[in-house]
């Protein structure tokens, strides 16, 4: 059954944006960020404070796209209003591993003993901090932050020893404020 769907987005204080077609820029205090959304067949537009996507003949999946691309927008109005900010914890137990970082690339050395370095490549525009055993990752666009703490975890996962024993590794401990 086809229906007519409205879906409003308040934009916030401080935070301005510009519709052409299916691209939205929005620009806040902390940064800009512009995205090109595959509309089909919805409308996207702004009317005084808020952001309306609309449809008039929407099916079941036509509103699951619409909702992503909602989301997908709030998201982008909350990180340039304030950066999203992901901390990582090292841990370790049996070999004390060093991390330093050159551009936009990150060594880890001597993690479980191993003598070549592992590499961890990180994506343009992010922020990062390294403080002894706690790496702070913030930037405005939401999915950078989660794929650079995703290739943190990944560079350092135990391969080929017990994972009950050998729980070495950089690991995800708080997400925008939440404790994971």
């Amino acid at each position: 059954m086809k229906r007519e769907l409205i879906k409003k987005i308040s934009i916030p204080e401080g935070v301005t944006i510009e519709i052409d077609g299916s691209k939205l820029n929005a620009k806040g205090k902390e940064g800009e960020l512009s995205r090109e959304f595959n509309l089909s067949k919805s409308k996207m537009e702004q009317k005084g404070n808020e952001i309306y996507l609309s449809q008039k003949t929407s099916t079941k999946n036509e509103k699951k796209m619409m909702n992503t691309i909602a989301a997908h927008i709030e998201n982008m109005l909350k990180g340039v209003s304030k950066k999203f900010e992901y901390t990582l914890k090292v841990c370790y137990g049996h070999f004390p591993f060093t991390i330093r970082q050159d551009g936009n690339k990150v060594w880890i050395k001597n993690f479980l003993g191993e003598k070549v370095e592992r590499v961890v490549e990180l994506p343009n525009g992010i922020d990062i901090e390294i403080k002894k055993d706690i790496i702070t990752i913030k930037s405005v666009n939401k999915e950078l932050v989660g794929q650079a703490s995703a290739n943190f975890e990944t560079a350092t996962k135990v391969r080929g020893r017990d994972k009950r024993i050998f729980q070495d590794g950089i690991y995800i401990i708080e997400k925008d404020g939440k404790k994971m």
